[in-house]
């Protein structure tokens, strides 16, 4: 049996590869009874293969079933579910969901009080409704694109789908309202995401330095756009970071340094002077730096008030004391892989922590429990495989 502050909560999971997956995700880690519907054929490669590290970080924590919408049979399935559930995620195309006769409003009829999650690439209306979305397509119409990477150096995506990312944790923070609306009005209602809407509102105070001050950001390579001087810093054995903004933290840094001769340089006597004599005062800065092994500046630095850290590989990113303290890998066994580690909530609760209670399911592993729980008697359930509707 579920647990966790969200186990009251059954969720039905139509999403596929990222964004969707994502959103239900955190649903999942937080206690939800997630029944994830795949079709008979399984959806192994969206997403990655199903034994792949992609697939599993994505589906733990829910229970599969296969269901073929296409049929009527499948159809009165999911309608039964759906007057079970509190919450439908898709991430269908917008006219897939109308076709399959899932769509938010014909479930309303159903239920009243669920909760209906669509994620698409620009929205649910609009020019642009139908185009198919993918990360990096909203990474370069959200502008992101544009200020990545080295200045001069043309278009850089990020290394993560950030778009796809976003998209379903906002589309899970939407759900999350949505259902402690329905504790006062009673009823479910439309909850909508975009990658291209999240990937614009991620931009943050660089989209806000055009809508409001008519600035264009320009590609900044590993410094910071504002905050000066803050990048990347060779040393004596690679690079570390060092993020020195404001007054009091730049002279901190000159002082442990052993350079207090650049808090009276004209040229940095200033915020203003340092944006724009950036690349000099790095200079002077990695003329030091070179000196000492990265080890030791960051533990000089961040003795001194000095945000400061090292630059990792993935592999030596879960070797760090503190990585390992916070807990977010946690192991899981699958009986296939055996034990494997997926990554965790970055969200603590004091009383109630989420949790990795259970690994991927095997396709359709919990087909014969969900329709059990509906109603079905074996010989209903024996007749649907023997139709292919699940």
């Amino acid at each position: 049996m579920s647990t966790g502050p969200l186990s009251r909560f059954k969720v039905i999971d139509l999403t596929r590869v990222r964004a969707g997956p994502t959103c239900v995700r955190q649903l999942a880690d937080w206690g939800a009874d997630v029944i994830k519907i795949e079709s008979p054929g399984g959806d192994s490669g969206l997403g990655g293969e199903r034994h792949g590290p992609d697939f599993q970080n994505l589906h733990r924590n829910k229970r599969s079933l296969t269901l073929n919408l296409k049929e009527p049979q499948g159809v009165e399935v999911m309608n039964r579910l759906v007057a079970q559930a509190d919450v439908v995620v898709e991430n269908y195309r917008p006219d897939v969901k109308f076709r399959l006769g899932v769509d938010y409003e014909s479930l309303r009829k159903i239920n009243k009080r669920i909760v209906y999650a669509s994620i698409s690439g620009f929205g649910q209306d609009g020019p642009y409704r139908e185009r198919p979305g993918f990360d990096q397509i909203a990474q370069g119409m959200g502008g992101l694109m544009s200020i990545t990477g080295l200045p001069g150096q043309g278009p850089v995506r990020v290394g993560i789908p950030v778009a796809d990312l976003t998209a379903g944790i906002f589309a899970a923070m939407g759900i999350l309202i949505a259902l402690l609306e329905r504790e006062q009005s009673g009823e479910g209602q439309w909850v909508q995401s975009s990658l291209l809407a999240a990937q614009i509102s991620m931009l943050d105070f660089q989209a806000a330095r055009w809508t409001i001050a008519k600035e264009v950001p320009e590609q900044a390579g590993n410094n910071h756009p504002t905050s000066i001087p803050t990048g990347v810093f060779q040393t004596k054995d690679g690079y570390i970071n060092i993020a020195a903004a404001g007054e009091d933290i730049y002279r901190r840094l000159c002082k442990a340094l052993g350079a207090e001769q650049l808090i009276e340089d004209p040229r940095f006597l200033n915020g203003k002077l340092r944006s724009t004599n950036r690349d000099a005062m790095n200079a002077e800065i990695e003329k030091i730096t070179v000196d000492r092994t990265s080890a030791d500046w960051i533990e000089r630095l961040n003795a001194q008030g000095v945000p400061s850290g090292p630059i990792y590989k993935m592999n030596e990113v879960f070797e760090d004391a503190q990585v390992k303290h916070l807990g977010i890998a946690r192991k899981v066994h699958h009986n296939v892989l055996g034990d494997v580690e997926v990554i965790g909530q970055p969200i603590e609760l004091s009383r109630t922590p989420w949790t990795i209670r259970s690994a991927t399911p095997e396709l359709g592993e919990h087909t014969d429990q969900i329709l059990g729980e509906l109603g079905y008697d074996a010989g209903a359930i024996a007749a649907m495989k023997e139709k292919k509707v699940v």
